[in-house]
């Protein structure tokens, strides 16, 4: 298939700004400057940029997929590819090369966060991406920073140890999933995924080619409504692990 065959060029291409990897945006160079994260190895600038978005991004749904990390910043919250967006900004800000992998995931993966008046409705397949950066001479996969400590957390507190697809988890292993970074690669909604889209050097990239197949209607439900009723689920189960 066309879409399965990697993008990926020259490593100066896998740090380069794009409209969406807009790190050089005034809140990104703050950011990264009030954190000292320049100072840091590259092993702890990665994972401090992979736990800033996994922990203090909290997981909910933004407007669209394709916003500048610059937004998903100011937002605060952010699901798989609003955060990997970010991630990516950060990663390259801070001279660590990094490509986007596209998929799909089933719905069913969003089942108890999306209501079920109208879960019916929703996109069977959903737009999917993880991170992907070399790491000792081996590509690892960043998944795992799509779900906060403290909402993962009431998962665990609600559903056990076990294999869970729903809320926003995709996981064989709920109780001691693969999220933190240890030079390895992380995943928290792999086993979802039912389609592979390839790799691609940019989210801009990828979203001009793939867009959620909401339609209009669903669409401005979704953006209008939809998502922030969401949220509030997303909200009302994150307060069982206060």
């Amino acid at each position: 298939m066309e879409d399965l065959a990697p993008t990926v060029a020259q490593p100066d291409v896998l740090l380069a700004r794009t409209p969406l990897l807009d790190f050089d945006h005034p809140s990104i160079t703050a950011l990264i400057a009030r954190r000292g994260w320049t100072g840091l190895t590259r092993y702890d600038r990665i994972g401090a940029a992979y736990a800033f978005v996994r922990d203090e991004i909290a997981f909910g749904y933004n407007r669209d997929d394709a916003i500048p990390a610059s937004e998903v910043l100011s937002d605060g919250i952010g699901q798989c590819n609003t955060k990997a967006t970010l991630l990516m900004a950060l990663l390259r800000a801070l001279d660590i090369p990094c490509r986007l992998h596209g998929f799909t995931i089933h719905k069913s993966l969003q089942q108890g966060v999306v209501p079920p008046l109208v879960y019916p409705i929703a996109p069977d397949n959903i737009l999917h991406s993880w991170i992907e950066l070399e790491h000792d001479g081996t590509w690892l996969d960043l998944e795992g920073f799509i779900l906060d400590a403290r909402y993962l957390s009431a998962l665990q507190s609600t559903f056990g140890d076990g294999a869970l697809c729903g809320y926003g988890a995709g996981t064989e292993c709920l109780g001691q999933p693969e999220v933190a970074w240890k030079g390895t690669s992380t995943y928290i909604q792999r086993t979802g995924i039912n389609a592979d889209l390839g790799l691609w050097d940019s989210p801009d990239a990828f979203y001009a080619r793939h867009e959620q197949a909401f339609g209009r209607l669903r669409g401005w439900l979704y953006r209008n409504l939809i998502r922030h009723w969401m949220n509030a689920r997303v909200r009302k189960l994150r307060r069982r692990a206060a």
